[in-house]
């Protein structure tokens, strides 16, 4: 009766709310951003794992190793150039992709307002050391994630203003029939244009004059926030936060609004210090998530796979037996659904708690040098041992991830011979059993 109180509730006020975050624009736009921008952050993870050698010395006599170390040392430059314009130019790639999605919630044409989000994300975001006829030096080290914030104020600044300018005809000129559209529609343009481009120079020449830029002031401001947003008790609440959505029906897609920009901001932030030499600072990445925390999918499927392969029951070996391969690959829909753990009050607590517990004791793994940080993330598809060796370069990373999937088992077994002995029963009870009790 209690578990169906809470059912009750979680309909009555979180789904709603979930569903109002899951269609909010700006949400929404950043969601579909953090999904489009995928294939640049896995192309980009590459050159970090090749110039991510072993350290060799003249000790060292493994062909491969040298082989390897030699080539990261001689291409490093291209390594690092290709990183740079990729992984860890994520806020410039989200500064665009934001401004796009938005402009389609508007039915606006987004050439005009991705450009001028562009113009103002360099303007704020790339410090000039030197410019003239002789050449130009530029900083760029914030446009990584550490520029994610000014990314998106940028952009649904300046869609929101441009849609707000248009729809209120600001700066429309009326011209004669015999001007062709496009004119028309291009001196329109110019007022919006005007202001919004007015706007971001106003803001870089007081910055400038602070010797300064906008997002190095503004990361200066929200170090402490960031800090707590990489920190062990954030990671547990958005963790079990997820996991709750999950069991009572709701898609963590109304999550990745939020989730994206800490995962993957503090991703490239990992891969910049990567391609530097310097230690890295963040845990809470994309590969923390999806190699050592949701194993096999979210609520850590995997090990429950192996369980229910093994089961006397026919329901439960069925599932398992369909569901080994997907989970394999980090998908566990064929295991939420067709078990169901979803609103089965006995796997509640294993379903949220085997994650949490990944999450907890990776996080100290981590933290504590026992196991590498993340730098690189090639496919949230990929199989878990493999993906956290490859984002960590470290062989601990892949016992870890062995040694967490038995203990989802342990935690996973007794719930499971639970729900295995019922179902048992049901399976052995005759059908014209059945329908008696029915009646």
């Amino acid at each position: 009766m209690h578990f169906d109180a809470i059912t009750t509730y979680m309909e009555r006020h979180i789904t709603p709310l979930a569903a109002k975050l899951s269609k909010q624009r700006h949400l929404r736009a950043i969601r579909d951003t953090f999904m489009s921008i995928l294939p640049i952050t896995l192309f980009g993870s590459i050159p970090v794992i090749l110039a991510a050698a072993p350290p060799v010395d003249k000790h060292t006599t493994n062909g491969f190793l040298l082989a390897w170390a030699g080539f990261a040392k001689t291409n490093a430059m291209t390594l690092t150039w290709i990183s740079a314009v990729t992984l860890n130019a994520m806020s410039l790639a989200i500064c665009i992709g934001v401004a796009y999605y938005l402009c389609k919630h508007y039915n606006e044409n987004p050439l005009h307002p991705m450009l001028f989000s562009t113009i103002g994300f360099l303007m704020l975001v790339l410090d000039p050391q030197k410019l003239g006829w002789e050449g130009n030096i530029v900083d760029i080290s914030y446009w990584d994630g550490r520029g994610i914030i000014i990314a998106l104020l940028i952009s649904i600044l300046t869609v929101e203003s441009y849609h707000w300018m248009r729809q209120h005809n600001i700066g429309r000129i009326s011209m004669p029939d015999s001007v062709p559209a496009s004119l028309s529609e291009t001196f329109a343009m110019l007022i919006p244009s005007m202001v919004i481009l007015t706007g971001y120079t106003l803001l870089f020449i007081i910055f400038h004059a602070m010797n300064t830029t906008m997002v190095a002031f503004i990361y200066t401001v929200l170090a402490p926030s960031f800090k707590a947003a990489d920190s062990l008790p954030i990671a547990i609440l958005l963790i079990v936060l997820v996991h709750v959505f999950w069991f009572f029906g709701l898609h963590d897609a109304a999550l990745a609004g939020i989730l994206g920009p800490i995962r993957d901001g503090n991703l490239s932030i990992n891969a910049a210090q990567k391609m530097a030499g310097q230690p890295l600072s963040r845990i809470f990445t994309t590969p923390y998530w999806t190699y050592f925390v949701i194993i096999g999918g979210s609520g850590s499927v995997l090990a429950l796979a192996f369980l229910m392969m093994r089961s006397r029951s026919k329901q439960l070996s069925t599932v398992g037996k369909v569901g080994l391969i997907p989970s394999f690959f980090g998908i566990s829909e064929p295991l939420i659904f067709g078990t169901p753990l979803m609103l089965n009050p006995v796997f509640f607590f294993p379903f949220i708690f085997t994650s949490t517990f990944n999450g907890i004791v990776t996080y100290l793994c981590m933290q504590f040098g026992i196991v590498g940080k993340t730098f690189a993330v090639f496919s949230w598809q990929m199989p878990a041992p493999i993906g956290a060796f490859l984002s960590t370069m470290d062989w601990r990373a892949v016992v870890l991830v062995l040694i967490l999937i038995v203990l989802d088992g342990m935690m996973y077994y007794p719930f499971f011979k639970v729900y295995e002995r019922n179902l048992v029963k049901l399976e052995a009870t005759p059908d014209d059993d059945v329908k008696k009790d029915t009646k």
